[in-house]
């Protein structure tokens, strides 16, 4: 898969460096993924939540963060739409950020 937008979670990780190596270790499992379909994300991540709009959310190191991209299956392309914190999560819409 193609991800765009890494620098999103390059600049959250220097906010919260604990952060780093597990969002590193989720962008280099997702860039030797090849996604065709919501079903085959659940296959990888079990934890991942799919939501409408090809939208999926990751949960990270734990569950201390969460991770919403958009997913063009065709393309095998990854957007980041949002990386922050479960409570900086809680805040938010994942169905139209």
């Amino acid at each position: 898969m193609r991800i765009i937008a890494k620098q999103t979670i390059r600049q959250f990780w220097k906010r919260h460096p604990k952060s780093k190596s597990p969002l590193e270790a989720w962008h280099q499992e997702v860039t030797r993924a090849n996604w065709a379909s919501p079903s085959s994300v659940k296959a990888q991540f079990r934890s991942a939540s799919v939501l409408q709009d090809n939208r999926v959310v990751f949960n990270v190191s734990g569950n201390h963060y969460r991770l919403v991209v958009k997913i063009n299956y065709p393309y095998r392309i990854v957007y980041i739409r949002f990386v922050g914190t479960h409570a900086d999560y809680d805040a938010i819409d994942a169905t139209t950020i």
